[in-house]
């Protein structure tokens, strides 16, 4: 009986246990959304908000990709800056991105204009019981939340339009103090949001540092970093593996410890094979295609994807995945093509 329930353990789950499997598990960031004609659908339809906070439409679009792309998780549908929302900020999801009434920067005490409120969070929670009720049981549900700098970034600035954040950059270098307490009070509000989507059912947990790239790596490592370890330790006390996503981080991925992280995704301007030297053998690896490549043929694909096939016969500790999200006017047909190869690939385990 025991070996049966082995066999039966998710392929994801089994390689973040450092566990062998045959092949290596994938899943896609920004995989239940553009890049599915049933999402676009569904879209037609409702509003982002109405789609995040109907917990039966956010749980049908967080279970889309397992059908539509064969995957081996789910993560939750939902958005790194409902942590904002919930700290009272007014916030619209437009055709253009993510907004916020009024930006944080402009204040001369922005803390005072944050009123945390966990309650806001509910109807994600709702999403989760619904998922955890209707997904397969072969199929682990990933939960996530934004890192603390992308979330300031974007409290700070207001939009997301311009890609550097020129005024919450320039705002952190001039208020460090400030910037330190508002790290810590989203930090707080993110662990109370945490440990709730795990005690909903989440099994595995990612931290999205879609711009740790934007900060000096000392800079990032004194004022953002012992936030990441507050929240690595609250994940793994719950005993769910946590990984984290520093996008843009460079080498600084030779500093992470196995304190820091289980795994770490590796976005593709790095080589894998480079990451694999560089990062602390205890800690597993995640990425890291380029996501661009899909815009390019079949054969063109097959052929980056054939890239990954040493690397994966030789590292069991890896989960494929983008080097960062799917990205706009990617062809269902070619991620489609990227899935089924994955699956079928002479991994030679």
């Amino acid at each position: 009986m025991p070996a049966t329930n082995q066999n039966l353990k998710p392929v994801l789950l089994k390689t973040l246990a450092g566990e062998a499997t045959s092949r290596p598990p994938f899943w896609f960031m920004r995989q239940a959304g553009r890049v599915l004609p049933s999402y676009l659908a569904i879209k037609e339809k409702y509003s982002f908000w109405q789609m995040m906070q109907s917990p039966e439409i956010a749980a049908q679009v967080t279970l889309l990709p397992i059908e539509d792309l064969g995957v081996d998780a789910a993560i939750l549908f939902s958005d790194i800056l409902v942590i904002p929302y919930a700290m009272g900020m007014g916030l619209d999801f437009s055709d253009h991105g993510p907004q916020f009434d009024t930006p944080l920067s402009i204040y001369a005490d922005p803390l005072s204009k944050l009123q945390p409120d966990a309650e806001k969070l509910q109807y994600i929670y709702k999403a989760i019981d619904e998922v955890i009720r209707t997904k397969p049981s072969d199929i682990p549900l990933i939960g996530f939340c934004g890192a603390p700098l992308t979330v300031l970034l974007y409290m700070l600035q207001g939009l997301s339009r311009k890609a550097e954040f020129p005024d919450a950059i320039k705002y952190i270098y001039e208020n460090k103090n400030t910037t330190q307490k508002l790290v810590e009070a989203i930090t707080e509000l993110s662990i109370v949001y945490i440990r709730e989507q795990i005690k909903h059912g989440v099994e595995v947990f990612q931290l999205f540092e879609s711009h740790a790239g934007l900060l000096p790596l000392d800079l990032y490592y004194e004022l953002i970093m012992p936030s990441v370890l507050k929240i690595s330790k609250v994940v793994r006390e719950q005993n769910v593996p946590f990984i984290f996503f520093p996008k843009g981080f460079g080498v600084g991925i030779r500093d992470l410890t196995p304190d820091h992280c289980d795994f770490v995704s590796i976005d593709w301007h790095t080589p894998i094979e480079m990451a694999r030297e560089m990062v602390h053998p205890a800690i597993g690896l995640q990425g890291n295609l380029d996501p661009r490549a899909l815009y390019g043929s079949k054969d063109q694909i097959e052929k980056t994807l054939e890239g990954y096939l040493a690397f994966g016969r030789k590292n069991q500790n890896w989960i494929f995945n983008l080097g960062h999200g799917f990205m706009p006017g990617i062809s269902y047909e070619n991620a489609r093509f990227m899935a089924d190869w994955l699956k079928n690939a002479p991994w030679q385990r």
